[in-house]
């Protein structure tokens, strides 16, 4: 992908408020989880420490039970580090990115990517979490994903966040020991 066309991406992404006001009935619900985001202080102090900016482009729906779960957990992350620039594209309405990133040959939700501050492609992570794969498969097998409003186990939400702030660290070390970027930072 050319860091032109994920520049645009990014540029017509929403910010969280924007993105909730796309469909206010499930909005609020989301909204509610982010204040319950479950960070610790260790958490904030390890994203409190990235020196490099980062712009996220979040791939989601608003329909999504995924989505509804893990989408608050990355703005949570986003809130507390500013090196964090994230977006929200609703999936359906960017196709062309959605087809750039389909895993195994289908459009997940949530697809996160992680770009550097020119735009480059660094990383991507799609619709689940380990945690959440494995919280799923004891409750159903299949393609069918749970009610958008349902709620899931605090620890769950821990794992899972604590699992998207892993990928958030791993990215932030590529940037922070990109020789490229290191003598670009003069660092």
């Amino acid at each position: 992908m050319r860091a032109s066309f994920l520049q645009a991406k990014h540029a017509a992404g929403l910010r969280w408020s924007e993105y909730l006001a796309t469909d206010p009935r499930r909005g609020g619900t989301w909204d509610e989880r982010v204040a319950r985001a479950p960070i610790t202080a260790a958490q904030r102090t390890l994203l409190a420490g990235f020196t490099r900016r980062s712009p996220m482009i979040c791939l989601s729906g608003m329909w999504c039970g995924d989505c509804a779960v893990q989408c608050p957990l990355l703005q949570a992350i986003a809130l507390a580090c500013p090196m964090i620039d994230l977006v929200f594209l609703d999936r359906d309405e960017h196709l062309d990115l959605a087809d750039e990133v389909r895993i195994a040959a289908g459009h997940r939700v949530p697809t996160v990517l992680w770009l550097t501050e020119q735009y480059e492609f660094v990383h991507l992570l799609g619709d689940r979490t380990l945690s959440r794969y494995r919280a799923m498969a004891r409750t159903q097998l299949g393609a069918a994903c749970p009610v958008p409003f349902a709620e899931t186990a605090a620890e769950e939400n821990a794992t899972v966040l604590a699992e998207w702030l892993a990928e958030c660290e791993r990215v932030q070390w590529i940037l922070r020991l990109s020789p490229r970027l290191r003598e670009l930072h003069r660092d």
